[in-house]
């Protein structure tokens, strides 16, 4: 209960989590917040991890003179993150997928792995670029992809689009808008309606699928 807890208050503080952070590990920075973005889409364990309010966050501070971290640098290094997360939780599902499918397992039969593996033949594109800007399914969709046999090729492709979308949108909105005095007196309405806004679409989705 207590890790839950300071979870919370980790995404919606993070502002200033990340000023102690900057301030005590300076340019350790980059590695941390790599370490991070890596984490929330290379291991489906994690899928708690903050990604959209730490880009946020990150370049609302990296816009600071006193912060000494560079944005373009900060851009390029968390794109690689995420990309190389991607591509390891698809590596984690091709190999762990069809044995996870093999029968042992009652409740994982194998016509769940063709259905998905027809889904991402028809909408895989789309779905590894959305996927990008919804929390928790960012971490799944790799994976899945990766258990349905999408071609290696085909999902690389996608993985970098998403990846350099995802982290240069949010990074750059935090970049420019993240000083200004309304957003930063107002700093965790502003992460949570983030969170909020993120989730919206597969609540729709959800919605749909019982209607």
């Amino acid at each position: 209960m207590e890790l839950i807890q300071t979870l919370i208050d980790f995404i919606l503080h993070i502002d200033k989590h990340l000023v102690e952070i900057v301030s005590e590990y300076q340019t350790w920075t980059y590695l941390i917040l790599f370490i991070i973005i890596f984490a929330e889409t290379g291991f489906v364990v994690t899928p708690f991890l903050p990604g959209d309010s730490l880009l946020f966050a990150a370049g609302a501070i990296i816009a600071r003179p006193e912060s000494g971290l560079n944005i373009v640098l900060m851009m390029g290094l968390l794109i690689v993150a995420a990309i190389l997360g991607d591509l390891v939780n698809y590596h984690i599902g091709d190999y762990v997928g069809p044995k996870a499918f093999s029968g042992k397992y009652k409740l994982l039969k194998k016509e769940y792995l063709e259905k998905t593996q027809n889904f991402y033949i028809k909408h895989g594109g789309k779905t590894i670029i959305y996927a990008r800007f919804v929390p928790i399914v960012r971490t799944f969709a790799p994976f899945i992809a990766g258990i349905g046999t999408m071609s290696y090729g085909r999902f690389a492709s996608y993985n970098v689009i998403g990846a350099f979308a995802w982290v240069c949108s949010f990074l750059l909105i935090g970049y420019y808008f993240g000083g200004l005095p309304i957003i930063k007196q107002n700093f965790t309405y502003v992460i949570f309606g983030i969170i909020v806004v993120s989730l919206i679409p597969p609540l729709i989705e959800i919605l749909k699928k019982k209607k």
